[in-house]
């Protein structure tokens, strides 16, 4: 078999069989296929899309290119769950202990930000102590102790990915949706969790511009988890404006804990309640009402939040710094935007506002960068909102006074002020599972 009678056989378009698929992702894993021969056969599955059965075999042969996790050790049903990545998307943080304190596993592994989107690895670490990196063992033990831990990805977990991403990254072929499922999909298989829930980030702060392209991306990757024998879900919601108020770090924790507390963000709270209705649907716990009214009730009644206590003391952490959020570590630098002129915010381009949080300190410009922890940008009004010339728009936090004059250009200039209100946007479009696709009012 030879790459190049492969490489042509998908640039005229056809279906690649299980043996060429295998003999790509192999050999490139390997070594023993070249990058400019992988880049040329990346951008003819670019052009001629795949099928899919060929995304599902190549997904599995991603997957199956290092470590497959084992999770047979903890008891019961393990529940996963993944965003796309979005701006103050710190679900993860809330979801997971809900879901837990419903009684059912989640043994997450997450990764770290990159670019305009925050990672839930770098947002744990801003809790003084706390241990993302942990022993298989101690990971499995403090799953089945508690029902929760979150950890990041370590080991040799889809070694194919990450050298296929680093090319994709270089040769204009990230925007393709089974290259992108496959991406996605293939670290959740080799996760080794029974359930898994996709929450796909559709509008201006995320990778699909465009509801019909995240509901294929969406259907791309339900279906690719179904053939696997995992049960899985997909949430479409908004990411045309900021996810509740806090961006950064050590900010978001604390709004996430607000949000455990019961006292979060409407918006937040309700994309977080729908993730783990969802996530204990699919792990048997009810139908969706019923597993709604579970999920209101763990934050009502405190058991989510307790289980996020838990989790931060069983993994090293100062949990006292969730009970008194003024621990966290304090910013120099607080700036206040304030508006030019009066008017409703008709829109907020949400990646320039993540791109503000990175320029000050709270995200990574490459893998190497340095994080602030305390970094970031509290918003005070957001699209809807009607504000008067002088009102606060958001507050900057930094520690570096020469960061904040660009940082308050980038993120005026990616918020409109109309005369006329705007149509409220739902926070969730779609659900997309193995019955199709729900469209929400």
């Amino acid at each position: 078999m030879r790459m190049y009678d492969i490489i042509m056989k998908k640039r005229d378009g056809d279906a690649l069989s299980k043996e060429e698929i295998e003999f790509a992702i192999k050999g490139y894993t390997d070594g023993s296929i070249p990058d400019y021969q992988m880049s040329a056969l990346l951008m003819a599955i670019y052009f001629q899309s795949m099928n899919d059965e060929e995304t599902t075999i190549m997904t599995e042969s991603m997957a199956h290119s290092g470590d497959m996790v084992d999770l047979s050790a903890i008891k019961g049903i393990k529940v996963d769950k993944h965003s796309t990545g979005g701006v103050g998307d710190k679900t993860t943080l809330i979801v997971a202990p809900i879901v837990a304190a419903c009684g059912v596993k989640v043994a997450k592994m997450t990764g770290r930000g990159l670019g305009h989107t925050g990672g839930t690895a770098d947002k744990l670490e801003s809790i003084e102590g706390f241990k993302i990196s942990l022993e298989r063992e101690k990971f499995f033990e403090i799953v089945n102790d508690i029902g929760l831990s979150v950890i990041g990805q370590s080991g040799n977990l889809t070694p194919a990915d990450k050298k296929l991403y680093a090319l994709r990254d270089v040769t204009a072929t990230v925007d393709s949706i089974p290259l992108i499922a496959a991406s996605i999909m293939s670290k959740k298989l080799a996760a080794g969790s029974d359930c898994i829930v996709l929450d796909v980030k559709v509008g201006s702060g995320a990778f699909m511009k465009s509801i019909d392209d995240s509901i294929k991306l969406a259907t791309t990757m339900v279906n690719i988890g179904e053939k696997a024998g995992r049960r899985t879900a997909a949430l479409i919601t908004n990411m045309d404006v900021p996810l509740g108020h806090a961006v950064g770090n050590s900010l978001e924790v604390i709004e996430a804990v607000d949000t455990l507390k019961g006292h979060g963000p409407q918006d937040l709270t309700d994309v977080c309640v729908k993730l783990a209705a969802n996530m204990l649907n699919l792990a048997g716990k009810g139908d969706i009402k019923a597993c709604t009214k579970m999920a209101e009730d763990a934050i009502k009644d405190g058991s989510a939040f307790e289980k996020l206590n838990q989790m931060v003391k069983a993994q090293g952490g100062n949990a006292e710094m969730l009970n008194d959020t003024s621990r966290f570590k304090k910013s120099d630098i607080v700036y206040e935007i304030k508006a030019d002129s009066c008017g409703y915010i008709s829109f907020m381009n949400t990646e320039k506002c993540g791109i503000v949080s990175v320029i000050l300190g709270a995200g990574r410009e490459t893998k190497d960068s340095q994080i602030d922890s305390s970094a970031g940008i509290i918003i005070k009004s957001k699209t809807g909102d009607y504000v008067k010339a002088g009102d606060v728009l958001a507050t900057l936090h930094t520690s570096k006074q020469e960061l904040v004059e660009s940082a308050e250009s980038l993120y005026k200039n990616a918020l409109q002020i109309s005369e006329e209100k705007p149509d409220p946007e739902p926070l969730v479009y779609a659900l997309v599972n193995k019955d199709g696709v729900k469209y929400y009012n």
